[in-house]
């Protein structure tokens, strides 16, 4: 539907109109009433009862399937028949495949070339014979130019993601099932993820028909804020660029149906970091045990963070889990980045034996996550990471460490030492610091006190001169150390190793690895034309 006739329709569309579309969407010839799923984990932290609504059961896994059929089977024959059209990377793409097969129609979905392979798979595995999927353009914005082109020259209907009346219904048909599935709960806010703004802007418009007193607020990632930034203007604001994160909610401008419905029915808007979309994913998991995408735990984080304000009324706190349709690949990124227990610290410590014990006995028995450390100088500069039980505990162990004499830097909320500082620390080392260094690696079984007990065993004549430890969730923990064992030692070193080896530990001389000498040793020639310099 071109945007013109689109705007013109939308004038006609009060209140009353959008509620008749939603309760009489056909979304149920394809798609699911999804559970609204009790979270007790999220319950406890939160002090409040929560719920999340289920879209990850669709059978699209996505809410997108709602809004993508209820526009489909509302085409006349006559629009059937010449087929559709539609834009994207992500969920909205799944679901007009799967739309168009249910009807048996002809569909051209376009997708920019950078689609991840999995994402470009399920479109595919969803489509009928008679549909196509086109990969074209670095981008969103060339693939929806092409978009365009085939609708114009092929008379084709465009599907819009979110800025069309009967999407957004379809999409609106959530708040009602929500509404009929808590009648025994005082519900104070629902919460819904914002790209576009179709899922905010139809749910707000069903609840404030029917229940007004429930707020209705909208969670976006923090670098993808197109409806924060247009609400707070009070006209559409286009973004010059747009976080990846959270790429299924990734839109630089909403639409101007949904900037209207949001104008006038939604309460307030939420913007969440990275970090917080991560914690959401790992705690929705704790309570359904499905992994959301980011996008999909964005009205989860929201709901966290309202909950945390202290603006709260008490009552019942719904979030729509929105989508499950995870790129594997992130996972190793989502588990880094959700632990929000998780501090982040650099110490200087004395370049000297047992220094590294006589520290970590501060800390000790908070789990340590990470330390990296390199034999560089006196005193030691160490990257620690640690988990608190809470945010007075983490300031009890600092305030531990600096009334000892450690200097500490909170680096919790350090970008770029969360990034890449943590996999930068050290380098090479001088070499007049390595003499009868060795390298080994070790592992043992990852249980608490394992780390302690590691070091505790440690001969005070060996000294530590690299250490490298980093917390993954693995049955074992792998630890890399770098340790400077005098000749007349060896014996001693050799029986600790058996010692070792007799409490479960394994252990690997790592001393002739390639990446320990170009990377981790400064060669003697080098310093040596510096010497001459």
């Amino acid at each position: 539907v071109p945007r013109m006739q689109l705007r013109a329709f939308s004038e006609v569309l009060d209140h009353s109109a959008y509620l008749n579309m939603i309760l009489n969407a056909k979304v149920y010839d394809v798609c699911k009433r999804t559970d609204l799923h009790f979270a007790p984990g999220l319950s406890k932290s939160t002090g409040s009862r929560v719920f999340l609504k289920r879209e990850d059961q669709q059978s699209v896994y996505s809410f997108k399937l709602r809004g993508a059929y209820n526009k489909i089977v509302n085409l006349t024959p006559e629009e059937k028949a010449m087929g559709i059209c539609a834009c994207s990377a992500g969920n909205h793409a799944q679901g007009v495949a799967f739309s168009a097969a249910a009807l048996d129609l002809s569909a051209k979905i376009f997708m920019p070339q950078t689609t991840p392979n999995i994402k470009v798979d399920a479109v595919r595995r969803f489509s009928n014979p008679k549909s196509e999927v086109i990969l074209v353009g670095d981008n969103y914005d060339a693939a929806y130019a092409a978009t365009l082109e085939c609708m114009k020259a092929e008379g084709r209907v465009l599907v819009h993601p979110f800025n069309d009346p009967l999407v957004i219904a379809g999409q609106g048909t959530i708040g009602k099932e929500i509404l009929e599935q808590t009648t025994k709960e005082e519900v104070e806010a629902m919460f819904c993820c914002v790209g576009g703004g179709g899922l905010l802007a139809g749910v707000a418009a069903f609840l404030k028909a029917v229940k007004p007193e429930i707020k209705v607020i909208g969670v976006e990632a923090i670098d993808s804020a197109a409806m924060t930034e247009s609400l707070r203007a009070k006209e559409i604001v286009t973004l010059p660029s747009v976080g990846l994160f959270a790429d299924g909610a990734a839109v630089a401008r909403v639409g101007d149906e949904t900037f209207r419905l949001c104008s006038n029915h939604v309460d307030d808007m939420i913007t969440v970091s990275t970090d917080e979309i991560c914690a959401a994913i790992k705690d929705s998991f704790k309570d359904t045990r499905v992994v959301l995408e980011p996008a999909g735990a964005l009205a989860t984080a929201g709901l966290k963070r309202y909950a945390e304000s202290g603006v709260r009324e008490g009552g019942t706190l719904v979030a729509v889990s929105s989508g499950a349709n995870m790129d594997f690949d992130r996972l190793r990124f989502v588990s880094e980045r959700a632990d929000t227990s998780e501090t982040h610290i650099a110490v200087y410590i004395p370049e000297k034996p047992g220094a590294f014990i006589d520290f970590y006995r501060l800390i000790f028995p908070r789990n340590v996550t990470e330390f990296s450390y390199r034999i560089g100088g006196n005193p030691a500069s160490i990257f620690m990471s640690f988990q608190a039980k809470s945010d007075e505990d983490r300031q009890e162990a600092i305030d531990s460490l600096r009334s000892s004499g450690y200097d500490v830097m909170d680096l919790s909320q350090n970008e770029l030492a969360k990034t890449h500082g943590r996999s930068l620390i050290g380098g090479r080392a001088p070499v007049e610091l390595t003499a009868e260094e060795g390298l080994f690696s070790f592992e043992f079984p990852e249980k608490p006190g394992a780390l302690m007990q590691f070091l505790e065993q440690l001969p005070p004549d060996f000294n530590v001169s690299l250490f490298h430890y980093r917390g993954h969730g693995a049955d074992v923990a792998r630890v890399l150390v770098g340790l400077q064992v005098p000749s007349k030692s060896r014996p001693h070193f050799r029986e600790y190793l058996a010692y070792l080896v007799s409490k479960g530990y394994s252990w690997k001389e790592e001393t002739q690895n390639d990446v320990y000498t170009r990377f981790l040793l400064t060669r003697a020639e080098v310093n040596n034309s510096r010497a001459q310099q």
